[in-house]
């Protein structure tokens, strides 16, 4: 099949295009070599790399309709994932985000709705993030989708989910596909509107789509040099530097960290399968793992130098908890996770020391930017 992956050459994108080319598949990518995430040489980075003359490439944006056109000719299977991705910076970049997310999502639908065009199904790459706090559950077992959470309270460091009819602490559970969404953050509205926008419009051309919820991917390829998203990356630049970390919040907060290569193979499952025709699927791994737990095994591994404190900071719009019920991919596709959290940190661990790693990847300063804007406390 002939395969179109916008943002093809950043971190999943890559991985993806690697595999499917492996599986025989003719493979285009559209990507504008984002600086944020391929640094200032970007034909150059890693993730250029990996892929460079191994598929067809179109250096092109999604928010140009000529690069879509261009792009879209002659392809069966669309994967968009060519996005802006940083919950935070989408608190402060809002037209930026809406403009890469909605309206680059809403220029290629138009062109499926109004050009002729082979394209037979459309993957888009969503998030864990449409669901806000996700699903939790009261002393009564009573299901419960919170809103965000109080600042003032977060600022006396009650950090917890709290039911506001009983003040009582509530108790996370796995977030399933028919969840309430309601996202605490730009991206995440945006992500909500590019499934809503493809799994509408494709439905009534008749063409196939699906939206798959991926939870926190990481592992080897993602990118080092942006300060705004991958908190594995973040927290690996810090501890090789022997600067100091610091942990938000009380450092309880969980998050599905799910590895590339299941992302990876799930997203060619469902690329694959009959039976994915108009749907949406959580991507993660089902365990939920806390923040200081990843902290201090990557200060182990890495045998850093580096201090962990536990400030107390938080961000506006950032959750507590969240991790994905995992049944329904498995039972309607038969997709299951294969690595561990401890056998992927390994393996990501491992490539980062090969790895060179700047002194000052804008961390602190993306910090500083939000602070500036009321978004950090």
């Amino acid at each position: 099949m002939n395969i179109l992956i916008s943002g093809g050459a950043g971190f999943i994108g890559g991985e993806l295009a690697l595999k499917l080319l492996e599986k025989g598949h003719t493979v285009t990518v559209l990507d504008n070599l984002s600086a944020q995430i391929h640094g200032e040489m970007p034909e150059e980075s890693f993730l250029f790399l990996k892929i460079k003359d191994k598929c067809r490439f179109i250096h092109g944006d999604v928010r140009n309709i000529s690069d879509w056109k261009q792009a879209i000719e002659g392809q069966d299977i669309i994967v968009h994932y060519a996005a802006e991705t940083g919950t935070g910076q989408s608190m402060y970049k809002i037209n930026e985000y809406v403009q890469t997310n909605v309206t680059g999502t809403a220029l290629l639908l138009d062109l499926l709705a109004n050009e002729k065009h082979a394209v037979k199904k459309v993957l888009v790459a969503s998030s864990r993030a449409i669901y806000g706090e996700g699903k939790y559950l009261d002393r009564a077992g009573k299901v419960h989708y919170p809103g965000s959470r109080n600042a003032e309270a977060m600022q006396q460091g009650i950090f917890d989910v709290i039911n506001p009819a009983s003040g009582e602490k509530l108790q996370v559970a796995a977030t399933d596909e028919e969840s309430k969404i309601h996202p605490s953050s730009v991206y995440g509205i945006t992500k909500q509107n590019q499934e809503d926008m493809i799994l509408s419009v494709c439905k009534s051309l008749g063409i196939a789509a699906a939206a798959l919820r991926y939870q926190n991917v990481y592992g080897p390829g993602q990118s080092l040099k942006n300060p705004y998203t991958g908190i594995l990356s973040i927290f690996s630049t810090l501890f090789l530097n022997n600067q100091a970390v610091n942990i938000f919040e009380d450092g309880q907060m969980t998050r599905d960290f799910v590895y590339i290569t299941d992302v990876v193979d799930a997203t060619i499952a469902c690329i694959e399968s009959e039976k994915v025709q108009n749907d949406y699927f959580n991507v993660g791994t089902g365990q939920a793992t806390t923040v200081i737990e990843v902290a201090n095994k990557l200060k182990a591994i890495y045998g850093s130098e580096s201090s962990i404190t536990i400030s107390g900071n938080f961000r506006i719009g950032d959750i507590r908890h969240n991790f994905a019920d995992m049944h329904k991919i498995k039972e309607r596709i038969g997709f299951e996770t294969k690595v561990s959290f401890s056998e992927g940190v390994a393996l990501f661990s491992e490539w980062v020391k090969s790895q060179e790693i700047e002194k000052d990847n804008g961390y602190e300063r993306s910090l500083a930017e939000m602070n500036k804007k009321g978004l950090f406390k």
